[in-house]
């Protein structure tokens, strides 16, 4: 289980901009979510969204996406196959 921190939050964001997606954080009354805009793939966060729910929600985003194991380095590689094995 990945515990709730700034750091692993910030190692999600990089993993997510890794395979080509931008985050971008939003104040609003709306649920995270991922889609592309105008050729950009893009995933909004609710900026008021706690810290906990920030993660879960990248966490979910990832297990939905394909993503090819290759194009990453071995570290983030590894990261990505513990996202994946987690059960939440």
């Amino acid at each position: 289980m990945i515990s709730i921190s700034q750091y692993n939050l910030d190692k999600i964001e990089a993993l997510v901009e890794n395979i080509g997606y931008k985050i971008r954080y939003e104040k609003g009354n709306f649920r995270t979510g991922a889609c592309v805009l105008q050729h950009t793939k893009v995933i909004v966060v609710n900026k008021f969204s706690t810290l906990e729910i920030k993660i879960n929600s990248l966490i979910q985003l990832i297990r939905e996406f394909e993503i090819n194991i290759k194009d990453l380095d071995e570290k983030q590689g590894q990261f990505y196959k513990s996202l994946l094995k987690e059960e939440r």
